[in-house]
């Protein structure tokens, strides 16, 4: 019997851990062989990759950003060959089963909750006898009725064999991000979250875990992220497992974990500030609102205070990065109670802030009780909100232009020094300027056309202009700090016009030949000759001391001068600056 474990993917470098526990744990009885694609696939090339194989059994894992690419390919493998049994399992079909069955005709079996033991019986079954009373956990058609069986006791996870150790997977392990297991559960009970269904946690042998990590890394593995709900649940286990990653990680591997941050003892964090290696660990933190009404609501307990210190204490520390999320359209949260809520979480200056919206999960507390609140949400997924008792679909839509700007803008990191100015000094929050700008942004049609490094920053100034705010050359000034700062070579055509006449420029380098300890020792070592300096430096005029910026922080008006060397051997720019001398 042929067997076909596949998934359809977000993005190529993920894998999927799910298929991986079925292939494991249906060895050496059945030989199942996986088959990843991603949802950017063209189905066509999809089921004719699948049927090539010539399966009798495909099991798919589905999930809200694949189900309705997945159902697509199933429907077409039906149609080319009916006797192909198709098995869906995974999160987003595992509630609402009934109406899965009725609704895609094209489902055989729906694989209910943990999958590893159930599905391997059903493929005992398929190969043998097709009795499917004796599948605990499967929801099937007897008689063109809908039959579904209880589930089964939650497994041991201690005797799950490891998903890990396949030979095909070598090969692209270090292009791809392996997903890891160390527990299963959730220990809150967050009403918007899947994870708050299932009670309790439970953990895999540890020492097992350890042994698949030292695998992984051993075959060339970089990226690893933990997807425990909460790894450091039990201070003592994410201790030991933090100290391990230390003692033994390889260079160039990244940890990522999910961590519950007003739980987290500042002894540890002090251990890792102390122990870890800078960018080893990258924590995820789910912060979703600050609104202690709404956090109520939805049964979420969350001490803020505590989940700042957290926070601040790890920033401080500047060995971890940190991605914490919100979510916008929670009960009773509406457009200004947001609005405070992103304002709160953007103080901490956060690497990156995740703002995304309610999604209305099939089994969760919130969707059950949907009505209570006014929600109106998309009938398919990923079932976003559209609207509620206190956030209009308009105010959804503003958010949305805040999301935009800030993923381009403060995620990545661009221009941190002119986002930093401009949110402290020039708007009243941080965010009126990501609103004010996203708003400006959809209006002019951006949001529906590329964009090139350069765009970024015209677009920015180009808004700034129209908003006529005070002291635009400073931002000028900073917006030209960043995007030197940022470049490996020198540009050849910069995104502003350079404020230096040729003459003034050519009188600054003649003094900078005859004097170069003007712009301090470091420009002196260089020992630039004529050449050099007109082929490999840019030089600007700034409104403000840009050596006291860079220094303390400090905006101090007097201008002065920039100069950045680019260093083609070694693809790094370095910036001097100096005060005018007429």
């Amino acid at each position: 019997m042929k067997v076909i474990a596949s998934t359809l993917n977000a993005k190529y470098i993920h894998t999927n851990i799910a298929i991986r526990y079925l292939k494991a744990y249906a060895q050496p009885d059945f030989d199942v062989e996986l088959a990843e694609y991603t949802i950017k696939d063209p189905v066509m090339n999809i089921v004719t990759d699948l049927v090539r194989k010539k399966p009798d059994v495909i099991g798919f894992s589905c999930y809200i950003w694949n189900i309705e690419e997945t159902i697509k390919v199933i429907k077409m493998i039906k149609k080319i060959d009916p006797s192909i049994h198709i098995a869906v399992g995974g999160p987003e079909v595992t509630y609402d089963v009934a109406d899965w069955m009725n609704n895609v005709k094209e489902f055989d079996y729906i694989v209910i909750g943990e999958g590893e033991e159930t599905f391997k019986q059903l493929l005992t079954e398929l190969n043998g006898t097709m009795n499917m009373e004796n599948v605990h956990g499967l929801a099937f058609r007897e008689n063109g009725q809908v039959r579904i069986n209880p589930q089964r006791n939650k497994l041991d996870l201690r005797e799950l064999p490891s998903p890990f150790r396949f030979e095909e997977d070598i090969p692209h392990l270090s292009k791809r991000v392996t997903y890891i297991e160390t527990s299963r559960g959730c220990p809150f009970s967050c009403q918007f979250c899947l994870s708050s269904i299932e009670v309790g946690v439970r953990y895999f042998d540890r020492e097992k875990i350890k042994d698949d990590i030292r695998y992984l890394m051993r075959n060339g593995a970089k990226t690893l992220k933990f997807v425990d709900r909460t790894f450091n649940i039990s201070r003592s286990y994410a201790l030991e497992m933090f100290q391990f990653l230390i003692d033994e990680h390889l260079p160039g591997t990244v940890f990522q974990f999910e961590i519950t941050a007003d739980i987290m003892r500042p002894e540890v964090i002090e251990f890792l500030n102390k122990e870890a290696p800078a960018g080893l660990f990258r924590f995820e933190i789910g912060v979703q609102s600050t609104n202690d009404y709404t956090n109520e609501l939805v049964m979420r307990k969350q001490n803020f205070n505590k989940l700042c210190r957290t926070v601040t204490m790890v920033k401080d520390g500047g060995k971890i990065d940190q991605h914490l999320d919100l979510i916008a359209g929670l009960p009773e949260e509406d457009y200004d109670s947001f609005k405070r809520t992103f304002n709160d979480v953007f103080a901490m200056r956060p690497e990156e802030l995740q703002l995304g919206f309610l999604k209305m999960l099939r089994g969760t507390g919130l969707r059950l009780r949907a009505e209570e609140h006014q929600y109106i949400y998309m009938d398919h997924s990923p079932y976003e909100i559209l609207g509620n008792n206190v956030l209009s679909f308009d105010d959804i839509i503003r958010i949305k232009q805040v999301e935009d700007v800030l993923e381009k803008y403060w995620n990545d990191h661009r221009m941190d020094a002119t986002v930093e100015y401009l949110v402290t000094k020039v708007f009243p929050t941080p965010f009126d300027f990501f609103q004010e700008f996203g708003s400006y942004w959809e209006q002019k049609g951006w949001s529906r056309i590329g964009h090139q490094l350069e765009d970024l920053f015209k677009r920015l100034f180009e808004f700034l202009q129209s908003k006529n705010i005070a002291d635009l050359e400073i931002a000028e000034g900073l917006m030209k700090l960043d995007y030197i700062s940022k470049q490996k070579y020198k540009p050849r055509k910069p995104w502003w016009q350079p404020n230096f006449e040729k003459s003034e420029r050519s009188k600054l380098y003649q003094s900078l030949l005859e004097n170069p300890i003007q712009l301090g020792e470091d420009f002196l070592s260089l020992q630039l000759n004529e050449k050099e300096i007109y082929k490999h430096t840019l030089s600007e005029r700034l409104s403000f001391d840009i050596e006291k910026y860079i220094k303390d922080g400090i905006i101090e008006k007097r201008d002065s001068v920039l100069l950045a060397y680019f260093d083609s051997s070694s693809e790094k720019v370095s910036i001097f600056t100096g005060p005018i001398h007429d």
